[in-house]
Parts: C-alpha cells; sequence; structure tokens
C-alpha cells in the first residue's frame, strides 16, 4: 500500500471522527438548553414518601362548573375549629371579578344565609351559551370568596360574566339568558337582581372584541414525519424532552407554570393511542396566551428542531414552507411590538386576564 493511499485513508479517519465529534456537542448543546428550561418541580410524586393518609383533606362540597372553588375539610377538626359557631374553612383571598373582561350581575340576599340553605340554588344554577361565567360570594365582613363553607353565612352572590372571547363579543340573547338566570336565582333565594344597562354591557363588550380582533396572533411550525408513527411514539418522544399532557394536547410548560407553546396532532384529532398513527405534528405559538419573551419563536423553533430530530421528521413553516435561516429573529422581533401593545390595552400577554379573553 502507498504512502499516498495510507495518508487517504488517515484523512478520510479524522475527517470522520470530527464530524462525529461535532454532531456530538451539537446534540449536547441542544440537549443541555432544553433542561435548562425545563419546569422546575420541586416535589415529585414518584420520589415522594409515603404520607399518612388519616392526614389528608377531603373536598368538600363546591360549584366547579361555575367556577366556585370547592371547600377542603380536615377531617378530624383542629383545636381552633372546636367552636362549632366558627365557620368550617377560612377562605384564601382570591381575585376580585375583572372590570375589564368581565360585567358583574349581584344577587342581594334577604338575609344572611349558610353555605348549606344556599348549596341546592347554587347547584341548579348554569352558566349560558358561550360565555365563561364565575361566581363569587360575600360574606357577612364584606370578604369575596370563591369557596363555599356549610356554616359560614353570606349576604350577597356575585356572577362575574366574561362579555368577549375568541367567540366574540357577547351578544344581546346571551346577555337576557344570563340576566333571566340570575333573576330565576334570586327569586329562589326571595332576593333582588343589581346589574349594568344592557347598552352598557353590549358597548364594552363590542369595545374588547374589537380591541383583541386587532392583537390577536398565533404562529406555528409544522413536523412533517418521514413515515407514519404511532401515537405513542410521538408521545415518548415529547414527553421525554418535558412536554406535558393537557386536554388533548401536549403543552410545553415554562418555569413560571404558565403554558409557552403546545404540540398537537396535524389533523387536530387528540393524542388518543385508539387513534390511527400520524405522519404530521404542530407546534404552535398562541402569543396573547404565552407569557412574554424575548425569543418566544426562537425557543419554540430550538425545541421543534430536537423534536424533529427525535421522532425523524422535517420541521418547516405553517405554509409548509423550509424555514429560512435568521426567520426566527424577525418573527421575534415582530412579536415584542405585539407584546408591547397588548400591555398598553391592558391585556399582558399571559396574564389571567389575556387568556380568559383569547380563549
Amino acid at each position: 500500500m502507498s504512502e499516498l493511499q495510507i495518508s487517504l485513508i488517515v484523512l478520510g479517519v479524522i475527517v470522520i471522527v470530527a464530524v462525529l465529534a461535532f454532531n456530538w456537542w451539537q446534540d449536547r448543546r441542544v440537549r443541555r438548553k432544553v433542561q435548562d428550561n425545563l419546569p422546575v418541580v420541586d416535589d415529585d410524586p414518584l420520589l415522594r414518601e409515603e404520607q399518612d393518609v388519616s392526614a389528608r383533606k377531603e373536598p368538600g362540597f363546591g360549584l366547579n362548573h361555575l367556577g366556585l372553588e370547592p371547600v377542603a375539610e380536615e377531617t378530624e377538626p383542629s383545636s381552633e375549629q372546636t367552636d362549632q359557631s366558627a365557620p368550617l374553612m377560612t377562605s384564601r383571598p382570591i381575585p376580585e371579578p375583572d372590570s375589564v373582561a368581565e360585567v358583574v350581575i349581584e344577587v342581594h340576599l334577604p338575609a344572611p344565609m349558610t353555605g348549606v340553605a344556599l348549596l341546592p340554588s347554587l347547584q341548579e344554577f348554569r352558566a349560558h351559551g358561550r360565555r365563561s361565567m364565575r361566581l363569587f360570594l360575600q360574606t357577612t365582613d364584606g370578604a369575596l370568596v370563591s369557596e363555599i363553607g356549610e356554616s359560614t353565612e353570606y349576604v350577597a352572590i356575585q356572577l362575574a360574566v366574561l362579555i368577549a372571547n375568541r367567540s366574540g363579543a357577547i351578544t344581546a340573547i346571551e346577555w337576557s339568558q344570563v340576566w333571566g338566570s340570575a333573576q330565576s336565582l334570586a327569586e329562589k333565594l326571595e332576593g333582588n337582581v343589581e346589574g349594568p344597562e344592557q347598552n352598557d354591557v353590549l358597548d364594552r363588550a363590542a369595545h374588547l372584541d374589537s380591541t383583541c380582533a386587532t392583537l390577536d396572533a398565533q404562529v406555528g411550525l409544522t413536523l412533517l414525519l418521514s413515515a407514519q408513527r404511532a401515537v405513542t411514539d410521538v408521545m415518548a418522544s415529547a414527553k421525554a424532552m418535558g412536554f406535558i399532557e393537557q386536554s388533548g394536547r401536549l403543552a410545553w410548560i415554562g418555569n413560571h407554570g404558565v403554558e409557552c407553546f403546545t404540540l398537537a396532532r396535524g389533523d387536530n384529532e387528540p393524542f388518543d393511542e385508539s387513534l390511527a398513527g400520524l405522519d404530521r405534528l404542530t407546534l404552535l405559538l398562541d402569543v396573547p396566551r404565552s407569557p412574554a419573551s424575548t425569543q418566544a419563536f426562537g425557543y419554540m423553533l430550538e425545541i421543534g428542531q430536537e423534536l424533529a430530530r427525535r421522532v425523524g421528521a422535517e420541521l418547516v413553516d405553517d405554509q409548509g414552507k423550509p424555514l429560512v435561516a435568521g426567520a426566527e429573529v424577525a418573527i421575534d422581533e415582530q412579536l415584542q411590538t405585539l407584546y408591547e401593545q397588548l400591555e398598553a390595552a391592558g391585556l399582558p400577554a399571559g396574564s389571567e386576564r389575556a387568556r380568559r379573553v383569547f380563549a
């Protein structure tokens, strides 16, 4: 074998080793960046020591369908609760009705009533149509709570009605239905109803809906799998990276505890193992519902690239076109302007208000 052949073989080996080392370094860099951004979990239920079952707190009664929190009652009363006249539980502080996105209908009770007395009427109450509604109770000392205790006395009920969301502004018919339900509730309790005029509600709703329409934006990426893959395989790969299953989709939750972006099937069906395999996935950044970030799209792109590598897919834009190098920088710059506009409109990206309105 000549010296030239030996030299070429050695050179070829060096090139192969260099390529492998570069790929290893790239993979390690991406993995480290992904791990650094995983949600912080201080209490892993799989590693938690077995707890004393007798010390558990069981849920009491509540009205989850209207946003009224259930009361958690101790199985054995503490020394502080030996007084039979004391309420079963002290309500924790909660946000009040949102003056920007909600209107309040108040049902005044003829006299203070306990939770036990109110419960049958409240359980029969139902929200109407597409409008989210939250229910608050006012105690005799004026506190507004979202928990109901058996022996706690209340003087009023507040119904906070969302006036606009992605379905549009509340309509006259929807408002009439909600008002009628509030009146029926008041009649059962022999109370009276107070609330804003219909025209004022509709005007406020139309203004909020118009504002939101100019600020609503979603940015997506598509993963085209080279071959159809089983749902379980794709979900396993995504969860191994840090995605969390949520309402038929997979969500990436940041350290702030709020959803940053989501992963869904290309056909919008849930990630159900009984369904056929899939060949397309969609990453979606819902701008108003995700906390503001200087690299929101760029970060989703990095996660998408790593996921594409793991499942054997090509990552393209939401139009099916190859991604242009550096496009993430331009997109993130555009998103900064939108974040500022949302903030100025009183709808900070990722806030509780924004997540209710842009739903």
